[in-house]
């Protein structure tokens, strides 16, 4: 397979936008990465992460307006879109939904938050957390998905190496001032895996909250490739999916392991 342009748009979440500017937004930027084969959205970007007071008045289904949006411009670019997240509404209850879309636009599965955040949150207070590890196989890679706070939980990511990820996508609002954290989880994740890993972080400003930036795209090795700093920024880079199979062949930890999760 030839190499996969990916393209993390870490997108500037205002307090001055509305939830249809940020749609708009959203669109034009993904515009700016047409050339990409993915593309990565950062979590909770239509309505911003901090803003809980809208949560429930702007929670949508996954055939809403902002998914719906996306997957329209999906199909406009030939591009698979892991569509970060939205506040899902479902049956009552609501959740922090990835969806996964394919280059037609059609969704291909999702992921609800496992790991619900209440340091200086109300996520836990307000939604229900997810139960399902998720990993897809597509034309592009095994694909595994995760939501910020998932960073710190090594288990989650091994139990979806073991169920045949390739590529970890993450869609994240995460803050200052845990920029340490954040950079050594990303490396982390990949490396004890041996799977590459793209991250999506909100850049700008949301309820008072600054949200850190610095999107990665990391190798099997752990090496970033590409990274940014606070700003808004698309970062992009050609990963080749084929490295995954080959260093795992070549370098044992995944086979020494004695302890299983």
């Amino acid at each position: 397979m030839r190499e996969l342009k990916v393209a993390s748009l870490q997108l500037n979440i205002s307090d001055d936008m509305t939830k249809q500017d940020r749609i708009q937004y959203t669109l034009n930027q993904m515009e700016q990465a047409s050339d990409a084969d993915l593309i990565l959205l950062p979590e909770v970007w239509n309505i911003g992460y901090f803003s809980f007071n809208q949560y429930g008045e702007q929670s949508e289904t996954l055939n809403g307006p902002s998914i719906s949006a996306v997957a329209e411009k999906a199909d406009e670019l030939n591009s698979y879109v892991f569509a970060g997240s939205i506040v899902e509404r479902l049956e009552g209850e609501l959740y922090n939904t990835s969806v996964m879309l394919d280059n037609d636009g059609e969704i291909l599965d999702t992921y609800r938050k496992i790991h619900l955040f209440g340091y200086g949150s109300a996520e836990t207070e307000i939604l229900t957390p997810g139960e399902e590890i998720v990993v897809i196989e597509t034309e592009i890679g095994n694909l595994g998905f995760s939501t910020c706070y998932d960073l710190r939980f090594p288990e989650l990511f091994r139990k979806m190496m073991k169920k045949g990820a390739e590529i970890f996508l993450v869609t994240s609002g995460w803050p200052f001032p845990r920029l340490t954290n954040w950079t050594a989880l990303n490396q982390a994740r990949a490396a004890e895996n041996i799977c590459y890993l793209v991250s999506c972080n909100c850049a700008g400003e949301n309820q008072g909250t600054q949200f850190l930036g610095h999107s990665m795209i990391v190798d099997p090795w752990g090496t970033p490739i590409a990274s940014s700093d606070h700003q808004e920024r698309i970062v992009r880079a050609e990963i080749d999916v084929s490295k995954v199979k080959e260093i795992r062949q070549e370098f044992p930890p995944l086979k020494d392991r004695v302890l299983e999760v």
